[in-house]
This record gives C-alpha cells, sequence and structure tokens, in this order.
C-alpha cells in the first residue's frame, strides 16, 4: 500500500497522494496489430476518433478479470506510448487490492520494474532467490505455502526499458520448479510460457516498439492504454489546478490550439502543459501564450532555469546571474546526455552515461531543484542509481537543443557522426569537418536521418530543431545560447525540401509527421494549398488511397483553421480508407 499510494509527477521530490490527481484512462482490450512499427506520437488521432465498435473498454482494476474469462493463457500485456499512464494504471490497481477494494481472490502480487532487473541479468537465480532481491520480507514466509497454496499475481512493468535478451526459443533452458537455477531471462520466459507456476498471473507494461517482443502466441489478453479522452483532459486539469478559475482559462486556452488539445491526451503532457500555463497565466505575459510543441517546451525549460523577468537589487541581480550560469552549464551537459542516449535509442541510462557527459553524480545539487522536474532519479536494486528524463519528449527536445548549440558555437565535430551514413559524400564530410555548415544543409540532413528510421525514434526531435530555428524561439532562449542567427533563409529551403518530398512516395508516419514540421516553422501553406484542393472543382473523382486519406485527415486536425466545407464523395476510395477522413469531419465548419 505504501509503494503504489504515491506518485512523483516530475519533480521526484515531491510525492503525491495517487487519488488526488488519479483520472481514469480510457484502456481498451483487443489485438496487438504491428507493434513494433508504432510511433511514440503518431497515435494522437485516437484521441478525436469516436470510440470505435470493436473498441472495449477495460478498467485497470479488471484486467486479470478479463483474462480469466474464457481463457488459458495468463498473460496480460499493455501497451501504450511514453508517459500515457501505464506505471499509473499499475498503481492504482494494486493500491486498490491492497486496500481490500478489488482482486481479493488473489493473495499476493509483485511488483517488479524492469529498469531494476536489468541491475541482475547476468546472474543465476531460481523464483525465491529472485524474489528476495526485491522483496526480503518473503525469508519468513514457508516457501511450500507461497508457491503451492497462494494464488499469485506478477506485473513486470517497462518492457521498453529491458536490457534482457529475452530469447523464447526452445534452445533456452526452461525452468519448471521453483528451485531451479537458470538466467534472469529464463526465468521470465518460463514466467510467461507458463512452465513456471503454471496458475500464477502475470501482467506485463510496454511501450509499443518493444511489446512484440514477447511472441502473442503466449499472450491471453492485449490491452492499450490510449490516455484520455476529452472529458478526461478537462477533469485532470481541475483536479491538478485547485483555482477553478484559472483552470478553465487554462482548459479554454488548450482548446482553441488543437496541436495542443490532441496531445493532452497524454497525462505527462498534461502535466507539462499545467505547469507552463499556469506560470505564464500569473506572470505579466499573459497574452504570449504557446502555440507550438516547440514553444511550450521552451517555456517549459525556462520555468527550470527560473529565467523569469524579475527586477533585482545589484547583490541580487549578480547572485540571480550566477544562479542562471549554473543551471545553463548543467542544461547543455543533460542535452549532451539526451543527444548521446537518443543516439543509442536509450531511455534509460546509469551513472557511466552521465560521467561521459562531464555531470558528476556525486553532486546532488544537480539534480535538485530545477533539474529535478526535467530530469529523474530512482534508487534500483543495491541502491544504483537509475536515471531517465521525466518523459521522452523532454530527452528529444533537449537533444535538438544540444544540436542547434553545436551549430551556433561551429562545434559540428561533436555531432558529425550522427549525421553521416552510406550515402554521404567525402565533400560533405569535409563540410562538417571544417565547419562550413549552413541550417539548411543541417536540417535537411536531420531530415533524412529521421526518415530512416524505422521506429520514428527521431520525428519529435526533427520537430523540435525546425522549431528552435525560428528567431522568435531563439530570443526566448537567450539564457541558454549565446547569439542569435538569422536562419530565415534555410527556414525558407527546408519548407520547400519538406513540401518536395511529400510528393514522393512516403509512409503515412513520415508525411504526417513533415507536415509537424511545417507547423513548427509556422509554415501554413500546405494547409492553404490543400483547402484550395479541396474546394475546388479540379480532378473530382480523384482516387485517395490509405496514405493521402491519413494524411488529409492530419493535415486537417492539426491545422488552427477551420475548412468551410468537406465533402468527401468528391474522392473515391475503399470504405476502410473512407473511415480514416472520419476524425476531419470535426475540423469542418460544414461537412457533407
Amino acid at each position: 500500500m505504501k509503494k503504489a499510494k504515491y506518485i512523483f509527477e516530475g519533480n521526484k521530490q515531491k510525492e503525491m497522494d495517487l487519488m488526488t490527481v488519479y483520472t481514469e484512462l480510457f484502456i481498451t482490450e483487443g489485438e496487438m496489430e504491428d507493434v513494433n512499427h508504432e510511433h511514440e506520437i503518431l497515435k494522437i488521432d485516437d484521441a478525436f476518433k469516436n470510440k470505435k465498435t470493436q473498441d472495449k473498454p477495460i478498467k485497470c482494476n479488471n484486467i486479470f478479470t478479463e483474462l480469466r474469462k474464457n481463457n488459458e493463457k495468463k498473460i496480460v500485456l499493455t501497451k501504450g506510448v511514453a508517459g500515457i499512464g501505464k506505471t499509473v494504471s499499475v498503481h492504482k490497481f494494486i493500491l486498490d487490492w491492497a486496500e481490500g477494494n478489488t482482486n481479493q481472490d488473489i493473495d499476493c502480487v509483485f511488483l517488479f520494474l524492469f529498469r531494476e532487473i536489468n541491475m541482475i541479468k547476468d546472474k543465476d537465480v531460481n523464483l525465491h532467490e529472485f524474489l528476495l532481491k526485491f522483496y526480503p520480507e518473503l525469508k519468513d514466509l514457508e516457501k511450500s505455502k507461497l508457491y503451492k497454496e497462494c494464488k499469485l499475481a506478477f506485473i513486470f512493468d517497462g518492457l521498453d526499458e529491458s536490457r534482457l535478451p529475452l530469447n523464447f526459443k526452445s534452445t533456452l533452458k526452461t525452468l519448471n520448479t521453483v528451485e531451479e537455477r537458470a538466467s534472469v531471462d529464463a526465468l521470465f520466459t518460463s514466467l510467461v510460457k507458463g512452465n513456471l507456476l503454471p496458475s500464477a498471473l502475470v501482467w506485463v507494461t510496454s511501450r509499443p516498439a518493444a511489446a512484440n517482443q514477447i511472441p502473442p502466441r503466449y499472450v491471453g489478453l492485449f490491452t492499450e492504454v490510449r490516455g484520455f479522452t476529452d472529458q478526461q483532459k478537462e477533469e485532470y486539469f481541475r483536479k491538478r489546478i485547485t483555482d477553478e478559475t484559472q483552470a478553465s482559462r487554462i482548459i479554454s486556452h488548450i482548446k482553441t490550439s488543437r496541436s495542443l488539445y490532441i496531445m493532452c491526451h497524454i497525462p505527462v503532457f498534461c502535466w507539462i502543459t499545467a505547469t507552463v500555463l499556469q506560470d505564464i497565466l500569473t506572470g505579466d505575459n499573459a497574452e504570449n501564450i504557446s502555440t507550438t510543441l516547440t514553444e511550450m517546451y521552451i517555456h517549459f525549460l525556462r520555468i527550470q532555469m527560473n529565467m523569469k523577468s524579475q527586477k533585482y537589487d545589484e547583490q541580487e541581480e549578480r547572485e540571480h546571474s550566477e544562479h542562471l550560469q549554473l543551471n545553463r552549464e548543467i542544461i547543455l551537459k543533460l542535452a549532451k546526455l539526451a543527444f548521446e542516449q537518443l543516439k543509442k535509442e536509450n531511455i534509460v541510462f546509469y551513472e557511466d552515461d552521465l560521467r561521459e557527459c562531464g555531470i558528476d553524480v556525486s553532486k546532488d545539487t544537480e539534480f535538485t531543484g530545477m533539474i529535478a522536474e526535467v530530469f529523474k532519479k530512482e534508487v534500483g536494486l543495491y541502491k544504483t542509481k537509475v536515471f531517465c528524463f521525466v518523459h521522452l519528449s523532454v530527452q528529444e527536445f533537449l537533444a535538438a537543443v544540444h544540436v542547434f548549440v553545436c551549430y551556433l558555437n561551429k562545434k559540428m565535430r561533436e555531432i558529425q557522426l550522427f549525421f553521416e551514413d552510406s550515402q554521404t559524400t567525402a565533400r560533405q564530410k569535409l563540410q562538417f569537418f571544417f565547419r562550413n555548415v549552413t541550417f539548411h544543409d543541417l536540417t535537411k540532413r536531420a531530415t533524412d536521418k529521421a526518415m530512416q528510421s524505422k521506429r520514428g525514434h527521431l520525428d519529435l526531435f526533427l520537430r523540435f530543431l525546425m522549431g528552435i530555428s525560428l528567431e522568435s524561439n531563439q530570443n526566448l532562449l537567450k539564457g541558454l545560447i549565446t547569439h542569435t542567427e538569422d536562419t530565415s533563409v534555410s527556414i525558407r529551403k527546408i519548407s520547400a525540401h519538406i513540401k518536395q518530398l511529400q510528393k514522393q512516395d512516403i509512409s503515412d508516419e513520415t508525411s504526417v509527421n513533415l507536415f509537424y514540421c511545417l507547423l513548427e516553422l509556422k509554415d501554413y501553406s500546405l494547409y492553404e494549398e490543400i483547402q484550395s484542393y479541396l474546394s475546388s472543382d479540379a480532378n473530382p473523382g480523384r482516387k485517395l488511397s490509405s496514405s493521402m486519406c491519413t494524411v488529409l485527415t492530419y493535415v486537417l486536425l492539426m491545422s488552427e483553421k477551420v475548412l468551410d466545407e468537406f465533402n468527401p464523395k468528391r474522392f473515391t476510395s475503399s470504405s476502410s480508407n473512407y473511415t480514416r477522413l472520419i476524425p476531419a469531419v470535426r475540423c469542418c465548419r460544414k461537412a457533407l
């Protein structure tokens, strides 16, 4: 009960009672489709779709109840993007069970974090030894009673953070009894397969891209955490912000910015949004409210750096300046860390990773105050410290900051290898070597790099890099960067390049992300072209592919402008493709 009762929102120093901020999440039951290619951010249209008939809502407390209905398999696999509420759902399940409210047929619930399991991944253990490493209290229980008479439930949170090989092939040793010793990998796979403790229940949570590590044949129930519905977003903000007037103002503002409103289906993004807008609305800049994703994150960073417009006397000004300089140095080190780890696709890292970026782990002051908001530290097994950014998007944002700072300071060698591949010419390599790179060259290469990523792990990074290039956003970052640069010519070139790419045969996800990049650059010309096309009588009956339907829907969803009339009958397509256009109806004054 003590472990599950409190959660940390952003600042690891501030624990909050789970029930004061808990808002019921939209979780659905269904099949796992192509999860290895799903991208973190490209689930946002779900927030706008009405519940489809095949989507069966399910409460987190009923996970095992649904599993046991006509099913012999014992594994529940829950997927969801970073920050969507998987861990909070697990905590709610455990708290309700511990307080005697639900699932009382289960005698023991064991929660394990993969980031902690990583600490012992190279050790050989039996199941009881494994449990004792995390729950030493079990040493006083009689083993035969625990494993033969008790109904057990094992919850493994964060499969995407696992560094276990997870080899489900028959060549791996299979455990059948709690006394047999083997690798932690073999122990976990034996539990999943049902060879070890076949009557025990197992619940695994994961981000979509890692969920396919468990073969579907072993899974009895697939669920997906979809985050907040529109109604739940409002409920969250009213719980999070006690001032009713301020809460109403924030909700009204978010609704005026469609891109922010859609992104707020992710609970952690709601927290970041609330942090930023509370600060802006209580300050002198209420009229300068963020409208793009990049602006929102820059304001978030400014809050953490304490870069507020205040008047100080001479002594206070000197102290504030020193404080900002210290914060600037720490943020730049964290930005380098974010970039280096994003290259490796790591979202969890350890003390050695920090030292490589010049961060002194022994100085706790570097991880308190404003850093605690951006970066969280968890003490794992054997008191080993495990680190991660409070949300994947914060890591992607800081990685973009690092690249832009390297560009401004002509330190291109630091990022050169990242932008090189087999297609890079000798001349381009020399450009980097001699620092002769324009911002257009840099963003073009970043765009190509992002498009080459099958999992889309650089898509949001690319959007932030585009957004930071705007001179207005550079001015917001003046406390962090030493000078600004006029990038207007480069922006015009990269905008033209993106529009050219949109005409090529690229995936839905790539098309949508490139459109997002234009929005971060505040280039609405593509939307205007599409609106002009939709309202003209040219090419009536043009056939739309599924990809084109998806892109058209996203363009209409994400634009701040409203389409006058939308008539899908002007296009020909399959009935399944037509359903992709349904969310766009909500963005039109008139729809036929």
